[in-house]
């Protein structure tokens, strides 16, 4: 017996050596997957949900240049956004957050308050037509992004997103998902009041941080 248990000895062991280690990784990855998971988790929720950097806030707007939705005739460009404070709203006919804050661009337009631009994104252009026609049309300008290269370039996470722009073209803040009453009230408002005094230090207000609130990511 003992000397049966010699010569296996040092076989086993290695046998042993060896096994432990495959088993060690197959288990210890799912460990420490679940481990990052929970630390990036734990992160986030110290975080406000609500806030989301934009690295375009306080830069001039990027140079595009897009044909009007349809049965619209002015288009938008980067051009038709210097010489006022104004603001550009992406949105599209599929975006139900987009019908939801309609009423309020309709009101910004019809009490004067001020010029907003649209940016349809990825819509049809019997789509944004009907939609426009049905619900009012609260746009100056109207610029038809089919493909979605412009919203692109300016950074867009998803649908409805809201920049107010400077005098200069700049990009001065960025509102993301559908524009509240108490967002409006709070941060659109005194901001354009404040640009249209010449205040450069509302440029990149927040912090160059964004408020979100029921977007819908691209599709």
């Amino acid at each position: 017996m003992s000397g049966t248990s010699g010569l296996a000895g040092p076989r086993d062991a290695r046998v042993r050596d060896k096994r432990p280690r495959w088993l060690r990784v197959a288990y210890l990855l799912p460990v420490a997957l679940f481990v990052v998971v929970a630390i990036a988790f734990g992160w986030g929720l110290t975080r406000d949900p609500s806030v989301i950097p934009s690295v375009l806030v306080g830069k001039p707007v990027p140079k595009f240049s897009l044909p009007p939705v349809q049965g619209r005739t002015l288009g938008l460009s980067s051009a038709d956004l210097t010489g006022e404070v104004s603001l550009v709203n992406v949105f599209a006919s599929w975006c139900t957050a987009c019908r939801a804050e309609h009423p309020i661009l309709m009101r910004l337009k019809d009490e004067g308050v001020v010029p907003v631009h649209g940016l349809n994104y990825k819509d049809r252009p019997e789509d944004a037509a009907r939609w426009l026609d049905t619900l009012g049309d609260p746009y100056t300008r109207t610029g038809a992004d089919r493909d979605g290269r412009v919203a692109i370039d300016w950074g867009v996470y998803g649908v409805p997103e809201t920049f107010v722009i400077d005098r200069d073209g700049r990009i001065a803040y960025k509102h993301i998902g559908a524009i509240t009453p108490e967002a409006l009230r709070k941060k659109i408002l005194p901001l354009i009041e404040a640009l249209r005094r010449g205040d450069k230090n509302s440029v990149g207000g927040a912090g160059g941080e964004t408020a979100a609130a029921g977007r819908k990511p691209h599709g």
